[in-house]
This record gives structure tokens, sequence and C-alpha cells, in this order.
């Protein structure tokens, strides 16, 4: 389990995270969201143990990750532009990462191939995309206890992402704990069973993708004539119109606000699907895309 207490960074005047808590589950797949500057990157680098944070702690099966050894042998980050020497080929970064984890040379090379890499190449010749799926091969390969994700689908493609997500798969079946931090709210929605949203440098949301829409509602209303979002009578984080037709998003009972509809005589109320991402700017009081 990782926990996260108290836990708070900033740069200078700027707070990146203020007194942010929650938990991740052993051999969850978790995600977390949030828009730029919500403090995705800073808190994966704080799990990782590579910075210092002002206050709090995170700790890994109870023990603080900072400036322990032991739990940082157990736990992999990679970052969204991971460093490397302008020298360095696949193989010898390959070799570094050999160094600390119990790697495995068969799983390595299985995605070498799968993603058509040249691990003798200068990674100075690489595209971005090359360089993703060399580091998450070496990843696959290292077979951590935890591993840290930050932006991981950037530069991949279409069939990149699939075999990304049957390794990740592989892993879960391993017991290893994956956290990713992405924009790409859909993807996390299909890989992941548990999410933390942060906005205002603190954790606005946590819990499990699969539960978390029971109070979130969208509906179509067709009308015989023109409706205004204050005739509706209650709160909405969404008010679309096309005509006759409004699209609505909210949050509530559904019972209560489809008797406030049924009020105004409507003359179809369709209900729709929300799915992840519109649960994201729901969650964060925005409105629905």
């Amino acid at each position: 389990m990782i926990e996260i207490k108290n836990l708070s960074k900033s740069y200078e005047k700027f707070v990146a995270l203020d007194q942010m808590n929650f938990k991740i589950e052993k051999g969850s797949m978790f995600g977390i969201v949030g828009i730029n500057g919500a403090g995705k990157s800073t808190l994966l680098r704080l799990m990782a143990g590579v910075m210092k944070a002002d206050a709090g702690e995170v700790l890994f099966d109870g023990e603080n990750i900072y400036e322990n050894e032991k739990k940082k042998s157990e736990c992999l980050f990679l970052p969204d532009e991971p460093f490397f020497s302008p020298i360095a080929s696949g193989k010898s970064v390959t070799q570094l990462y050999k160094a600390f984890y119990d790697f495995d040379d068969s799983i390595f090379y299985k995605y070498i191939d799968l993603f058509g890499l040249d691990i003798n190449t200068p990674l100075k010749n690489f595209s971005k995309g090359m360089k993703r799926r060399l580091f998450v091969a070496i990843a696959f390969a290292s077979r951590p206890k935890y591993l840290l994700l930050d932006e991981v689908f950037d530069g991949l493609d279409p069939m990149a992402r699939l075999v990304f997500k049957e390794g990740l798969n592989t892993l879960r079946v391993l017991g290893t704990t994956v956290v990713i931090a992405s924009h790409s709210l859909r993807e996390l929605e299909e890989i992941c069973d548990s999410y933390a949203l942060l906005d205002g440098k603190r954790v606005a949301r946590t819990g499990s993708t699969k539960n978390q829409y029971d109070n979130y509602l969208k509906f179509n209303i067709a009308f015989d004539r023109e409706i205004t979002r204050e005739e509706l009578g209650f709160l909405v984080q969404s008010f679309e119109t096309s005509g006759r037709i409004i699209r609505i998003a909210c949050v509530g009972s559904k019972e209560e606000i489809l008797e406030k509809i049924t009020l105004l005589k409507p003359l179809i109320v369709d209900q729709m699907n929300i799915d992840f991402e519109e649960l994201f700017h729901l969650s964060a009081g925005g409105q629905c895309v």
C-alpha cells in the first residue's frame, strides 16, 4: 500500500501540493488526473523519493520512501522526459537499469521486438515515441513492485498503446501496483480501477472508476418551446441548447431531478452515459465537454 499523508511541496512562492492525503491499495491500477499545474508530476517525484517534501510523508508499506534505498529498489519511476546521456544508446541505458533491478532479458527483448526498436541506435536519433517505447520495455522487464508513470501515453501510437496496456495487465497479475498520471482520461478509464482527482493543489476526489457515476447525470431533453437554464429549478454544471432541445449535466438525486424536469412537461427525456472525462470536469467544478 502507498499512503500519502499531509503532503506539501512548494517551489519558492509557488505551492504545488498542499496538505494532500490519499491511499493506493496494493495491486491496484491507480490513475492521477488533473489540469496542468495541479501537481501530478511533483506528486510522482515525491512518491518516487527523488524529491523531499516540505511537510508530510509518502509511505510504501508503512515506510517513508525518501532516502530509503530498500523501498526505492522496489519502485520504478518513469518520468515524462527520462534523463539520459547525449551519447547513450538504448543498450547502454538498459545496462544502467539492470544494475538496480531484477531485470528479465526475455521480457525486455519481447517488447523491443513488438515495438520494432534497435537498441544499438543512439537515443539522440530516437523520436519521442521511440524513446517512450524503449523505457516502457525497460519498465516491464524490471518487474518492480511499484511502477510510477508520468504521461506515459504521449508518443505512443495506437498499436504501441495496445501492447502497453497488455503489458500492464501482465504486471497486475504479478502483483505490481501501477500509478499513472495522465491527461488521457479516456485511457485511464479503460485501464485503471481507482483514481485521485487533483484540483487546487489538493485531492478533490478519490475512488473507484467503476462506481463514481451514480450522482453525475446527463440528459438530452426536448420541449415544445425554448427553455432557459433558470427555468429548470436546479443547479446544472453544463447547459447547452439546440433549438428546443437542451443538453444538461448535473450532480444530484436522479429521482429529484427527473421530478423537476417533469414539471416542465418535456416531450422527450433521454438520459445519457457519463464517461470518466466528463466526470473529471464535473468533479472539478467545470463543464462537460
